[in-house]
C-alpha cells in the first residue's frame, strides 16, 4: 500500500472528520481518539461504541452494540457521552447539525438538532452512510448500490451512482471515498458519468475528511492514512 502510512494501533471503526479529529474503535468496543503524533498516535477515550463519526468541527457522535446513539460532550481529557433516544447501527457526522444514522433495519435518520425529539426518519434504505460538513450525504445499501442525497430538508431523494461499495465516507462535495465488499478502495471522481477511481490497497472501513484527510482500516484492523497525491 504505497499511498497509504500504517499507523500504530487496530481498529475496525475509524472516522476522520479532518487532519486533526479522528476517531476509531476496536473489535472489544474500546474507543480511540488520534493524537497528532504517529509516535503515539492514539488516547483512549473511556465509553464503548460499534460505530463512530467525527466531524471537522469537533462533534463526535457513536453507536454501541445494543443500538443505543451517544454524543460526545468531553473536553480533550475526558470522555463525557450523553445518551440520545434512538436506536442506530451506523452513524456519520458531518457537522454539529448534519448527523446521519441507520438502524438495523436499514432505515435512515437525519438528526433534527433538538435532543428532545432528535430524529426525522429519511425514506430510503441503507447499511452504510457518510455525512459531509457541507451538507453532502452518501449511503450504500445491503447490495452494494450506490446513492447520493439530493433531497431538501422535508424531502428524501436519493440518485444512484453507478458502482458498488460496501463502506462509503464523505468529507465534502468533492471528497467521497469507499471500499467494496472486496476490500478494493475507490475515490470519487466527481464525475457521475465515470464515478469511480480505484486507489491502490485494500480496506474494510474509510474515513473521508472535509481537509481531504483520509484514513482506513483493513481486515486485520491495521490502521492506515492515506499519503497519495490528491487532485485539486
Amino acid at each position: 500500500m504505497a499511498d497509504w502510512k500504517q499507523i500504530s494501533g487496530a481498529l475496525v471503526r475509524i472516522s476522520a472528520g479532518s487532519r486533526t479529529n479522528v476517531w476509531g474503535v476496536n473489535a472489544a468496543g474500546n474507543i480511540y481518539r488520534y493524537t497528532n503524533n504517529d509516535a503515539s498516535p492514539w488516547v483512549q477515550i473511556p465509553g464503548a461504541l460499534t460505530d463512530i463519526g467525527a466531524a471537522a468541527d469537533g462533534t463526535v457522535w457513536g453507536v454501541n452494540s445494543a443500538g443505543n446513539i451517544y454524543r460526545y460532550t468531553g473536553d480533550q481529557e475526558s470522555g463525557h457521552w450523553k445518551q440520545i433516544s434512538g436506536g442506530l447501527v451506523r452513524i456519520s457526522a458531518g457537522s454539529r447539525t448534519n448527523v446521519w444514522g441507520v438502524n438495523a433495519a436499514g432505515n435512515i435518520y437525519r438528526y433534527t438538532n433538538n435532543d428532545a425529539n432528535p430524529w426525522v426518519q429519511i425514506p430510503g434504505a441503507l447499511t452504510d452512510i457518510g455525512a459531509a460538513a457541507d451538507g453532502t450525504v452518501w449511503g450504500v445499501n445491503s447490495a452494494g448500490n450506490i446513492y447520493r442525497y439530493t433531497g431538501d430538508q422535508e424531502s428524501g431523494h436519493w440518485k444512484q451512482i453507478s458502482g458498488g461499495l460496501k463502506a462509503i465516507s464523505a468529507g465534502s462535495r468533492t471528497s467521497v471515498w469507499g471500499a467494496n465488499a472486496g476490500g478494493n478502495i475507490y475515490r470519487y471522481t466527481n464525475n457521475d458519468a465515470s464515478p469511480w477511481v480505484q486507489i491502490p490497497g485494500a480496506l474494510t472501513d474509510v474515513g473521508a475528511g472535509v481537509d481531504g484527510t483520509v484514513w482506513g482500516v483493513n481486515s486485520a484492523g491495521n490502521i492506515y492514512r492515506y499519503t497519495g497525491d490528491l487532485p485539486g
